[in-house]
């Protein structure tokens, strides 16, 4: 499967394209992002390191050095690039889904791997990102979008793909922005009992109202109970779950809703919801012994990766 995946990589900058033919090796759509450039680390150095292959881990992390190349003079990321021309298709910055898991495999790439040009690349990202995309509000500390090249706000909004950063924030050992950031999405959850997709929270104003079963605020909630000890966020998490089987269970499994006003159920239960979400419930209320935390690495979707090598 590594070696059928190869060819993604085959573009004049060496980021790769969104779709590769499995079996031809032909590829197509040259616009992507950096969630899809850069998050490729810790699949493709597991395999470097199990098969003693290197060219899986320097395809993906040339990738990343390639993304972080092109970052604006500010520091920031765009949400669109062109994978032919390394040209920004779109420069709105900030943590959602397109850009999230860049952020995320930086950090996660040191700490799996020991590699020290990860650490380096997250240590210029990570003061930018909370100079530019992070917002305080009514006291509140929110996360919204910027302009890449002029750092100017763009929109001030925050949705449940934002709600993984304060995992992130204490998995870096920032404790202090990651216990603001987790009030704020919990407030987020609480507004309507369940967390929409988007928030504007600026004026608490629903912006996309749909509910997926999103995992991102439940692994925060672990990561900081982990961390803190605190049984605040088993509370937290246990508000969450109630919410989420009073209004999400059917009789043949857990379905997304549509609007989180009405609480109408879509026809919708993705994968990740058995991949991700049951398993950080799972983990916040397991007894701690469950899962030697220091020595796995999760990657973006749960898959708990161990040095094995």
């Amino acid at each position: 499967m590594g070696n059928r995946l190869l060819p993604v990589f085959d573009s004049p900058t060496g980021l790769p394209y969104v779709y590769v033919n499995l079996r031809t090796g032909q590829r197509r759509n040259a616009v992507t992002n950096p969630a899809e450039t850069a998050t490729l680390l810790l699949e493709f150095g597991t395999l470097s390191k199990l098969t003693g292959r290197p060219i899986f881990y320097e395809k993906a992390k040339h990738a990343v050095v390639e993304t972080f190349k092109r970052r604006s003079p500010l520091g920031l990321v765009g949400e669109s690039i062109n994978v032919e021309t390394g040209a920004w298709a779109t420069t709105d910055s900030h943590i959602s889904g397109g850009i999230d898991s860049y952020y995320e495999y930086l950090w996660k790439c040191w700490r799996l791997f020991g590699d020290t040009d990860c650490r380096d690349m997250w240590n210029a990202s990570i003061p930018v990102v909370n100079k530019y995309l992070a917002d305080e509000t009514r006291g509140e500390l929110w996360y919204g979008h910027a302009d890449m090249q002029t750092g100017k706000r763009r929109k001030t909004t925050y949705g449940a793909l934002d709600a993984f950063f304060p995992a992130l924030l204490a998995l870096s050992g920032d404790f202090e922005r990651a216990c603001r950031l987790q009030a704020s999405s919990f407030k987020m959850w609480n507004l309507r009992g369940v967390e929409p997709e988007i928030l504007d929270y600026r004026t608490m104003h629903v912006v996309a109202g749909s509910y997926h079963l999103r995992p991102e605020i439940v692994e925060s909630t672990y990561y900081l109970y982990h961390y803190t000890g605190d049984s605040a966020y088993r509370h937290m998490g246990e508000k969450m779950f109630d919410d989420f089987v009073k209004y999400c269970r059917t009789g043949f499994g857990y379905a997304a809703v549509a609007d989180v006003t009405s609480k109408q159920q879509l026809d919708e239960m993705e994968s990740f919801v058995l991949a991700e979400t049951f398993k950080y419930f799972y983990l916040l209320f397991a007894s701690p012994e469950t899962l030697a935390f220091d020595e796995v690495t999760f990657n973006t979707e749960a898959h708990p990766l161990k040095r094995t090598w």
